[in-house]
């Protein structure tokens, strides 16, 4: 008789590397958003993928990066706290042989961790095969215990190769969840964090970061349909103009992508009403970040 596997794997990387994306294919849905937008991801994020072998919680972190603001700081938080919980990690990386500085400080990071380190090496399907070595080299030279697997979390290419490496080297072990549940993430935490994917792929270049959202009313019908009611927030006026847009274009256009999103995920219709407020500089204002769920404490 087999014995299950459990164990959590922390899923790392610099900004925009596919690590939300790469989480949504290993279980096989849509639960964190994703962008081309670095720093997409502000919170840890937790799913849970079970099969006869076991149990897997991915935990997935906000990217890496440099903070220079007070909820940069709490991302930073969020990404290392998270090794601390970790059993394994899962280091993803671009297939370029250039490791710059980012990567480089990853690794000395992980150096003194004492849990098995996969390094993944994401979007193959932009490289040609060949390319692949002199990555897995420079990458292998920098880490030399651990494994390295090429996927993409695009089109799925290497991800049973990763699920099979994580359970490998995870111990033998009770299932923390029962094997229907999927996330950690209430259904009113994903709609606003829906909203703001939407508000993301529509803004493009012009105000990504200072966005946040907060679902203020979310309740359901008798047939079934979800009345939802959230507050984009921006941080200066120019940028509540630019949000609502011309007649309020854009932000019809934000609310349609986000509904659409929204019906997806809960297979039941909705009404979605946004509204606009300004909250100046609230990534560096504890109370504001705190009232938005970026907290320390949490």
């Amino acid at each position: 008789m087999n014995k299950t596997r459990s164990g959590f794997a922390a899923i790392i990387g610099r900004p925009n590397v596919g690590k939300s994306t790469l989480m949504n294919r290993l279980i096989g849905q849509k639960i964190a958003i994703t962008s081309d937008k670095p720093q997409t991801t502000r919170n840890r994020i937790q799913t849970v993928y079970t099969d006869e072998r076991g149990q897997i919680v991915f935990l997935d972190t906000p990217g890496m990066h440099q903070a220079r603001t007070k909820l940069g700081d709490y991302m930073m938080d969020a990404a290392r706290g998270t090794l601390g919980d970790a059993d394994i990690v899962i280091w993803l990386v671009e297939p370029s042989p250039y490791i710059g500085a980012g990567d480089r400080d990853i690794a000395a990071s992980l150096s003194g961790m004492d849990i098995p380190v996969i390094i993944v090496i994401n979007k193959i399907d932009s490289v040609k095969k060949e390319d692949l070595l002199p990555v897995m080299a420079a990458f292998g030279q920098l880490i030399g215990a651990a494994e390295i697997i090429p996927v993409s979390a695009r089109t799925g290419e290497g991800c049973d190769e990763l699920l099979r490496a994580v359970f490998d080297r995870l111990s033998e072990g009770p299932l923390y969840y029962d094997d229907e549940t999927v996330t950690d993430q209430t259904m009113r935490q994903i709609a606003g964090e829906l909203v703001r994917e939407a508000a993301l792929r529509s803004l493009r270049d012009e105000i990504p970061h200072g966005i946040a959202v907060e679902v203020t009313r979310m309740t359901s019908r008798e047939n079934g349909m979800y009345d939802i009611e959230a507050d984009i927030i921006c941080e200066r006026d120019s940028h509540k103009g630019i949000i609502i847009g011309r007649g309020g274009s854009m932000l019809k256009k934000i609310g349609s992508a986000a509904r659409r999103g929204i019906e997806d995920m809960t297979q039941e219709r909705v009404n979605l009403r946004l509204f606009v407020k300004v909250r100046r500089d609230w990534r560096d204002n504890e109370t504001l970040l705190k009232e938005l769920g970026y907290s320390r404490e949490k």
